[in-house]
C-alpha cells in the first residue's frame, strides 16, 4: 500500500461525503450508456487499434430474469481500455507490467478491455455470466489478428478443465456469477500458485442494480484475498471505473466498497483525459482490508 499512498495520498474516509462531491460536479446529460444499442457491429479505436465488435440486440432486449446488460458495448469500457493500456501510475508503481495477471469481472460481449491490456500482461481473465460467454469468446479471437498482429497465428482455443476457453496465448475466458458462483477453485482452473492471487481485479461499469452491489463488492473482496503476501510483494488491487448514473446506487455501493476496501479516487493528472472530472466517468482504486 505504501507504493500507492505516495501516488494517491491517504485513501478516502467517508464514503457519504465523498459520494456529495461527486454528484456535485457538473455531470453532461448522458444516456444510460450503451453507445449503439441498435448495431450488431460496432468499430471501437483503443491504442490506435480499430476493433471490429459484434453486439447481441436480440439479448439486451429479451426478458432474461438475471439481466442482459452485458450484451452491448457501455460507453465507459473503451475509455477506461484506452487508460489501463497505456502507461500509467499502476505501471510505474509496478502493479501492472509483463508479469502481471488481471481478471475482469462482468466483461460483456466486447472483450474490449481483455484485447487491450491482455497482450501487455502475463494473462488476462475475462469473466461473465454463461449466457455472453459465446459472443465474448468469438469478439476476442476474431480480433487477435488486430491486438497481437506479430503473432496471430497462435489464435489457439484449448479447452481448459473448467471449460473455459484460452483465445489467445494469454487471454481467457471463464464463465463467472457474482451471485452463484465461489472463486474457490479459480487458483487450480488458472494454474495459479498458492497465494499467487492476480495483481488486478477489473470492474468496469458494473454498478446499475443495488441488488448486484453486496455480491459484486464480496467477489471483488474475496479474489484480492486470494494473494498471499511476501515480503516485498504487492497487493492485489481492485480497479472500478463507472459511469455516474443514480447518484443513491453509486452511495450504496461506495459505502459498500468502502467497508471492504481501503478506497482511492483515481485523480484527474493520473487519468486520461476523457476520464477526468466532469467527463460523466470515474474511477476508484481499492486494496482490500
Amino acid at each position: 500500500m505504501d507504493n500507492l499512498q505516495l501516488v494517491l495520498g491517504a485513501p478516502m474516509v467517508d464514503p457519504e461525503e465523498e459520494a456529495f462531491v461527486v454528484f456535485s460536479q457538473a455531470i453532461p446529460s448522458l444516456p444510460l450508456g450503451a453507445i449503439d444499442s441498435n448495431a450488431s457491429e460496432l468499430v471501437i479505436t483503443v491504442q490506435d487499434k480499430d476493433l471490429t465488435i459484434r453486439q447481441s440486440r436480440g439479448l439486451l432486449t429479451s426478458n432474461r430474469k438475471q439481466g442482459t446488460t452485458g450484451a452491448v458495448v457501455w460507453s465507459v469500457t473503451p475509455l477506461f481500455a484506452d487508460f489501463i493500456a497505456s502507461r500509467n501510475f499502476l505501471t510505474e508503481a509496478g502493479y501492472l507490467g509483463p508479469t502481471s495477471i488481471a481478471i475482469e469481472l462482468g466483461a460483456g460481449v466486447s472483450g474490449i478491455v481483455a484485447l487491450s491490456l491482455g497482450p501487455k500482461i502475463k494473462k488476462y481473465i475475462a469473466t461473465d455470466q454463461d449466457y455472453v460467454i459465446r459472443m465474448l469468446k468469438q469478439n476476442i479471437v476474431e480480433n487477435l489478428s488486430t491486438v497481437f498482429a506479430h503473432n496471430a497465428k497462435q489464435k489457439s482455443k484449448k479447452k481448459l478443465a473448467n471449460g473455459s476457453t484460452q483465445s489467445s496465448p494469454n487471454i481467457d475466458t471463464l464463465e463467472l456469477d457474482w451471485e452463484l458462483d465461489s472463486i474457490a477453485h479459480l487458483p487450480s482452473v488458472l494454474g495459479l500458485d498458492d497465494g499467487q492471487g492476480m495483481d488486478v481485479v477489473i470492474a468496469c461499469d458494473c454498478i446499475y442494480n443495488e441488488a448486484l452491489i453486496e455480491p459484486l463488492n464480496t467477489t471483488c473482496a474475496q479474489l484480492c484475498r486470494l494473494r498471499t503476501l511476501g515480503p516485498q510483494g504487492n497487493p492485489t488491487l481492485c480497479l472500478v471505473a463507472q459511469q455516474l448514473r443514480s447518484p443513491d446506487v453509486f452511495e450504496s455501493w461506495l459505502k459498500s466498497f468502502h467497508r471492504l476496501f481501503h478506497t482511492w479516487q483515481v485523480p484527474d493528472e493520473l487519468l486520461t483525459e476523457a476520464l477526468r472530472e466532469n467527463s460523466g466517468f470515474i474511477v476508484y482504486v481499492g486494496i482490500v482490508r
